[in-house]
Order: structure tokens, then C-alpha cells, then sequence
């Protein structure tokens, strides 16, 4: 069955770095669009970026525009989230998510807290 595993969360401190990391399994990896998604309490789950099966296009929501960078391995099966110059506004739970033929799928989630 499709499973996606993220690790790599955690606290920092604001102006800090974290690298999230989502493992793949279950379906064609290559071809399929990979997003990451974070989520507050009370509020709605908002993309935060995106990248095509092949990595030639990668999209970012403005929050996180020149401080984030999204990349993949589709030898290891991977989507990783480099994130840079935290901010306390980038406290949430970060989702992996893979649309394949079979549908879209999630991760379980993983906190990322940004706090001095």
C-alpha cells in the first residue's frame, strides 16, 4: 500500500534551519507530483510547496518564497524540505502528499515548532 514517512521535525529557534524528509513506498514514485503542506490548529492545511515528477518545476506559497527549498530523489524515493531563516509563524505540522493514478495521498505529519 501507498505510505509516506516524515521525519526531520523538531524546535528551533527563530532565524534556525530544519530539513524535512519524506520517504516514499507503494506506487510510482517517479511520476508522481510530491507536496508538502503544513497545518495550524483552527485553521485550514495550506501548501507550502510542490515539485513535478521529474523536479523541473518547483512551486512555493509566498510565506516561505527564498527560505524554503524543495527537492526530490526519485532513486532513494524521497521529497525533502530544506527550510531556512525559521520563523515563528512557520510553527506547524508539516504533511508530505503524493498524487498518483490511484489518488492523493498523506503522511502522517510532523511537528515543526520554531521558538526561542
Amino acid at each position: 500500500q501507498v505510505q509516506l514517512v516524515e521525519s526531520g521535525g523538531g524546535l528551533v529557534e527563530p532565524g534556525g534551519s530544519l530539513k524535512l524528509s519524506c520517504v516514499a513506498s507503494g506506487f510510482n514514485f517517479d511520476a508522481a507530483p510530491m507536496m508538502w503542506y503544513r497545518q495550524v490548529p483552527g485553521k485550514e492545511r495550506e501548501l507550502v510547496a510542490r515539485i513535478f515528477s521529474q523536479g523541473t518545476r518547483i512551486d512555493y506559497a509566498d510565506a516561505v518564497k527564498g527560505r524554503f527549498t524543495m527537492s526530490r530523489d526519485n532513486t532513494k524515493r524521497t521529497a525533502d524540505l530544506q527550510m531556512m531563516s525559521l520563523k515563528p509563524e512557520d510553527t506547524a505540522t508539516y504533511y508530505c502528499k503524493s498524487r498518483t493514478t490511484r489518488g492523493e495521498f498523506w503522511g502522517q505529519g510532523i511537528q515543526v515548532t520554531v521558538s526561542a
